[in-house]
């Protein structure tokens, strides 16, 4: 019994050695093929390395530097939209106000329906002093679902209605963009200055505390501050305001102001 057990181990033994010298590994998976750039692709991805280096230019100070690297960019691909932007930025930074118009209305071109682009051009045209003619394309910019910022487009929007007085429809503008994000600063101040300008005093104090509460005093938050103040008779508040813009910002032209207005 014992040699039948042995022979019976070392023949099991031979027989998985055989099965395992016969087995033969597969072949490795052919690697998949990348498709390759088509034309239009390098010629994007030309433009972005151009744009890039032109908005690196731009954050050193060196416009020059940029506008050659943008221009290039825009070389590369005339429809990428970043290209056209930064170039009308850069031109709007030296003044060149007619090219600068020229790229924001292409970069709209474009892309119609996008927040970014009609918000640019309607800033751009509002302080160009085509004030009404920028009030549409602040429209649209907040029209666009996928417009991350739609409160900076309603400030702006508030700015220029302003420019022609019509306060109702501003505060209106302000009130939008605090809704849709409590933490607009610039809106938070827009919309305490049409309070001011419209005699609403007390709630121009209480969004002044809010905007006050966030750490982002200005000579322009302070010196409103002073003025709210003193028109609700709060003699301490005032002050307060006008120690700190004196202290915080002193050489800014709203301390020179109060200071003439200090003196008898």
């Amino acid at each position: 019994m014992r040699r039948n057990r042995l022979w019976l181990g070392i023949g099991m033994t031979v027989l998985l050695a055989g099965c395992h010298r016969g087995m033969v590994a597969p072949p490795p998976p052919p690697e998949p093929k990348l498709p390759s750039e088509t034309k239009a692709q390098k010629a994007q991805s030309a433009a972005d390395v151009h744009t890039r280096l032109a908005q690196h230019y731009i954050d050193i100070g060196n416009l020059q530097g940029a506008l050659e690297k943008v221009k290039i960019a825009v070389n590369d691909d005339p429809n990428y939209v970043p290209a056209q932007t930064v170039m009308a930025y850069i031109y709007e930074r030296i003044s060149d106000m007619p090219n600068a118009e020229i790229h924001y209305r292409r970069a709209v071109e474009l892309q119609p329906g996008k927040g970014d682009t009609n918000n640019n051009l309607g800033q751009f045209l509002c302080n160009d002093g085509k004030v009404q003619e920028s009030l549409p394309y602040f429209t649209k910019a907040v029209a666009d679902p996928f417009y991350q910022t739609p409160d900076v487009a309603l400030t702006n929007q508030g700015v220029c209605q302003l420019k022609l007085n019509d306060r109702v429809s501003a505060e209106a503008s302000f009130r939008q963009a605090v809704q849709r994000n409590a933490d607009n600063a610039n809106a938070l101040l827009q919309l305490t200055n049409v309070l001011y300008l419209n005699n609403d005093f007390f709630h121009a104090s209480a969004f002044l505390q809010r905007l006050d509460t966030m750490g982002q005093a200005s000579p322009d938050s302070l010196k409103l501050g002073y003025e709210i103040e003193s028109h609700l008779g709060n003699t301490d508040a005032a002050q307060n305001y006008s120690k700190r813009l004196l202290s915080q910002f002193p050489d800014s032209e709203q301390a020179q102001a109060l200071n003439q207005t200090a003196r008898p």
